[in-house]
């Protein structure tokens, strides 16, 4: 009985893909095809569709990643990154929470919202849950977490950058569009984890309401922060994101 390597896996295929009469091929057909049992040749579709399964489903993540980091600014705003990361939640089975900007200030989150403010689109806050093993018991297991940037553009606000090359700032979202991707790939291989994608997502951009160099803000923790250069704009949403995956 030959073993089940990938050339009887293709060559089964093949057999069920085409057969002599043109209809699809039986199980009976296959198996006298390869010399084995019609048994084996059903233990081989199996195993050959798990792991058809185990390969394919991680690249959809990655492909949804890629296209939401491939967007133009204004077809991926905070509130539109946080309409498709509900929508991929729902479809996966996955808990999550988007909070606007009344919550966010509810939570203290003076760093983020200072960001923020400068840009007429407003701040989403996105928690996404996947729960693979116990939270309570002798089994649970604490979270793993996520905590992605999602600057949906940055012009740098008052401290404005170069206009060369700023079309590019479209991806300064990338670390939330792989929270997002990373989300949906663990959602559908269901390893026996627990696990929470954070996504703290606004726009940098200038304006009369903008945060200016030399301004202090007050993030999440309690902690002030004097803000020099309003490009530096990850390091104050991210703490405030942090500050939540910690309590």
């Amino acid at each position: 009985m030959p073993s089940l390597t990938v050339e009887n896996y293709v060559k089964t295929i093949e057999q069920i893909a085409t057969a002599q009469d043109g209809r699809a091929a039986t199980t009976g057909q296959v198996a006298a095809a390869l010399g084995v049992s019609p048994g084996t040749v059903t233990s081989m579709l199996k195993t050959l569709d798990a792991a058809r399964l185990a390969t394919h489903r991680p690249y959809e993540g990655v492909a949804l990643t890629r296209e939401l980091a491939n967007r133009p600014g204004n077809h991926c705003t905070p509130t539109i990154l946080a309409a498709e990361a509900r929508t991929m939640a729902k479809a996966q089975g996955l808990k999550i929470e988007v909070l606007d900007r009344k919550q966010i200030e509810a939570l203290g989150m003076g760093s983020f919202l200072a960001v923020a403010q400068g840009s007429d689109e407003p701040p989403k806050f996105i928690v996404m849950h996947y729960q693979g093993a116990p939270t309570r018991g002798k089994d649970a297991r604490a979270p793993l977490v996520l905590v992605g940037k999602g600057i949906t553009f940055d012009s740098g606000g008052i401290s404005l950058k170069p206009g060369e090359g700023m079309d590019e700032m479209k991806f300064d979202m990338g670390g939330a569009a792989s929270v997002v991707g990373t989300m949906r790939a663990i959602a559908q291989l269901k390893p026996k984890l627990n696990l929470v994608g954070i996504i703290a997502a606004c726009e940098n951009m200038p304006s009369g309401r903008a945060l200016k160099p030399g301004d202090v803000v007050t993030s999440m923790s309690g902690q002030t922060i004097e803000v020099l250069n309003t490009d530096a704009e990850g390091r104050l949403i991210l703490c405030d994101a942090l500050t939540y995956a910690e309590r």
